[in-house]
């Protein structure tokens, strides 16, 4: 089953939050959906190395660190630390045999700025 993930900035969080569960409670689906409440969060956990491992892992199956490194061409230690930092944000996943992988086909980014 193909799994999209909605990327959002929304500086009122817990209004997403309520509008989301209130969806599904009336049996909508929701979907996958990370949300950031500034844009300046989102772009400093979503690097360039760390989109380029994003993409590097979909459609790859399970992948050790090394292999993960190799694939862009990135020290293995400062891949791992990003590794961690993907996996926090729930854009990767540990198996049960250590190595990650990225469960969405599709990852969707859809961002406003606006004016203060």
């Amino acid at each position: 089953m193909k799994q999209t993930l909605t990327i959002t900035i929304e500086r009122d969080w817990a209004n997403g939050l309520r509008r989301d569960a209130a969806q599904a409670f009336q049996g909508k689906r929701v979907g996958n959906v990370l949300s950031f409440s500034e844009p300046e969060l989102f772009f400093g956990k979503l690097t360039a190395n760390r989109w380029a491992l994003v993409r590097s892992l979909q459609g790859a199956g399970a992948l050790g660190v090394r292999e993960a490194a190799r694939r862009v061409g990135r020290d293995v230690r400062r891949v791992h630390d990003d590794l961690q930092v993907l996996m926090e944000l729930g854009l990767l996943e540990k198996t049960d045999d250590g190595k990650v992988l990225c469960p969405f086909d599709d990852i969707h980014v859809d961002m406003h700025v606006r004016a203060a």
